[in-house]
């Protein structure tokens, strides 16, 4: 018996055992929210803005391991979700997202809210199609689906014409699909990796590099077997922070534009670089004329564009790295490298991370109390100063897991990917570290959070300014803080050079904002309140809280390398 493409639409989530889907009604999709009303299996939320929504289904994709479904309408409900996409696009996050559209009789006459987001998304997305049959429904989604987790993962759009959802057609729902032209890859080149391990058994100053992908192909364990077998040192990208438990002793640190000085020296002094699930993108790389001039260059990836793309390396392997670490693990053999780890050592005791602690509460203070404080979380963060310090600072393993913006570096992404993280893990703590600035980015969607009754901990370092971009301008462009005081307004001075007892008082309040939306808000200007701030926030378990932590405009991210400089020219003090 046909039935209509809404229903097979419902059906299909069902059959992929979607049980949150984040949606925003429209038009051209009223249609699959009536269907979506007469289910009870799948939670339709119901954020207050589409950038909120696409954000919370990346947090929820990132922290489940799920695919994060998203349904909009057509026109701006689409065009509100190309950041998001553009966003999972570069942290190979997996997300369905449907779109409603215009019926195809009126596809290409300017209709009311008729946008071609499919071609507007073409090169931000793995696939993107609009339905143009009833009966092509079914295979379109169970498609999306496929292509979405699978391979280098990422998001998917299916534009739903406001007749297709309405037309009846097969009720079948395919339990399979076979696409051509679209094989990922399934084995790793033993050849190609016994090449590379062989390099790394000879190799005097070896060092591993994880990227994000460890955490992708949830290889976190194998990997963590294969270093302690080995005794080779490991340095991570941002996205690969956790990929070892941060207080391993073989883990050096961050590595790149902000990265530890230890771990940017032994990438510049280390004879072979093992990667493996990374892009070296220049935040990594610096100036690739620069990067590891002494070693030889493995790079393993799931991503065949991805390898030699930044970086020519000598020894390519097109691999899932779990299954690479699989196969390493089966010859890995311990190496003597205790010379060398007493050369990472030293340099890290040469310049240790660490800032001054005579001057007020500091970011490091703050994420040391996170530390003592939160046996098990989610944390999540936005984009800026903070969230260079939370991946300096923040201790990670099995149970704390970070979740950030690193390829395209969203503002607004902390505070709705914190609330999907937390609504795809009921009893689990969450806690969001968000600049003042990226707060206020998607500060709607607070209200998401207290309806949704997401006790997510939101931790808010106010500076009073765009930190990261005030940041470069007190380093780089002679303290003309343009357009980045967040307290600035036209009665002020054409030039300022920084705070002082005439600045006006900053907007907006966060501790009264918080209590406007029914959540709780706290406020900490010293150190000795951090710690009774977080137990307090911990006990509000019916909604949100945001902790206000006033903290000094002059605090810097402090190792840094200029933009296209060598990570080895580090800013020290």
């Amino acid at each position: 018996m046909d039935i209509t493409g809404r229903k097979l639409f419902v059906k299909a989530l069902q059959e992929e055992g979607v049980d949150t889907i984040f949606g925003y009604p429209g038009g051209t999709v009223t249609d699959l929210f009536d269907e979506l009303y007469k289910q009870d299996g799948i939670n339709v939320v119901l954020p207050r803005h589409e950038q909120g929504l696409i954000h919370e289904a990346e947090g929820y994709a990132r922290s489940t391991g799920k695919t994060g479904v998203c349904l909009v309408t057509s026109g701006p409900g689409a065009t509100n979700i190309i950041t998001g996409l553009a966003d999972a696009h570069y942290d190979s996050i997996p997300l369905v997202c449907f779109t409603g559209q215009v019926p195809l009789s009126l596809i290409g006459n300017d209709a009311f809210q008729e946008v071609d987001i499919v071609g507007m998304t073409r090169s931000i997305t793995k696939y993107g199609v609009t339905v143009q049959r009833r009966e092509d429904l079914g295979r379109i989604i169970k498609m999306a689906f496929h292509i979405a987790a699978t391979g280098r993962p990422g998001p998917v759009l299916i534009d739903l014409p406001k007749n297709i959802q309405t037309t009846a057609g097969p009720a079948e729902y395919p339990s399979s699909v076979q696409i051509r032209g679209y094989k990922p890859n399934e084995n790793v080149h033993v050849g190609q990796l016994k090449k590379a391990y062989k390099l790394l058994r000879t190799a005097k100053r070896p060092l591993i590099l994880a990227g994000g992908g460890i955490h992708i192909a949830r290889a976190n364990d194998l990997l963590l077997k294969f270093v302690e077998k080995t005794r080779i040192p490991v340095v991570t990208t941002v996205m690969g922070n956790g990929a070892i438990p941060t207080g391993n002793s073989l883990y050096v640190g961050n590595s790149g534009m902000h990265g530890r000085y230890a771990a940017n020296i032994a990438v510049s002094e280390c004879d072979v670089l093992f990667s493996i699930g990374t892009r070296f993108n220049d935040r990594i790389t610096g100036d690739l004329n620069e990067f590891a001039p002494k070693a030889k260059i493995v790079h393993i990836d799931m991503d065949t564009a991805s390898i030699s793309r930044n970086v020519v390396v000598d020894v390519p392997v097109v691999s899932d790295a779990k299954l690479a670490l699989e196969k390493l693990l089966e010859w890995a053999e311990s190496k003597d490298t205790e010379a060398w780890l007493n050369q990472i050592a030293a340099w890290e005791q040469t310049n240790p991370l660490a800032m001054r602690r005579d001057h007020g509460m500091t970011p490091q203070m703050i994420f040391e109390h996170v530390n003592r404080t939160f046996g098990e979380a989610i944390y999540v963060t936005d984009v800026g100063q903070h969230q260079m310090w939370a991946c300096q600072y923040l201790e990670l393993d099995s149970w704390h897991q970070l979740i950030t913006s690193g390829g395209l570096g969203t503002m607004g992404f902390g505070l709705p990917a914190a609330i999907g993280a937390s609504l795809g893990n009921p009893g689990k703590e969450v806690v969001c570290f968000c600049g003042d600035g990226g707060m206020q980015m998607n500060i709607q969607e607070m209200a998401t959070a207290v309806t949704q009754g997401t006790p997510v901990i939101v931790c808010v370092f106010n500076n009073y300014y765009l930190g990261m971009v005030r940041q470069m301008q007190q380093l780089f462009y002679g303290k003309r803080y343009e357009a980045t005081c967040l307290r600035r307004r036209r009665t002020c001075p054409a030039t300022c050079k920084g705070p002082n007892p005439a600045c006006p008082p900053y907007t907006p309040d966060f501790v009264a904002l918080a209590e406007s939306y029914g959540a709780y808000g706290i406020r900490v200007e010293r150190e000795e309140e951090i710690q009774a701030a977080l137990d307090e926030a911990r006990t509000h378990k019916d909604a949100p809280t945001i902790i206000e932590f006033m903290i000094s405009s002059d605090e810097i991210v402090l190792p840094m390398v200029k933009g296209g400089n060598p990570n080895s020219e580090m800013i020290l003090k």
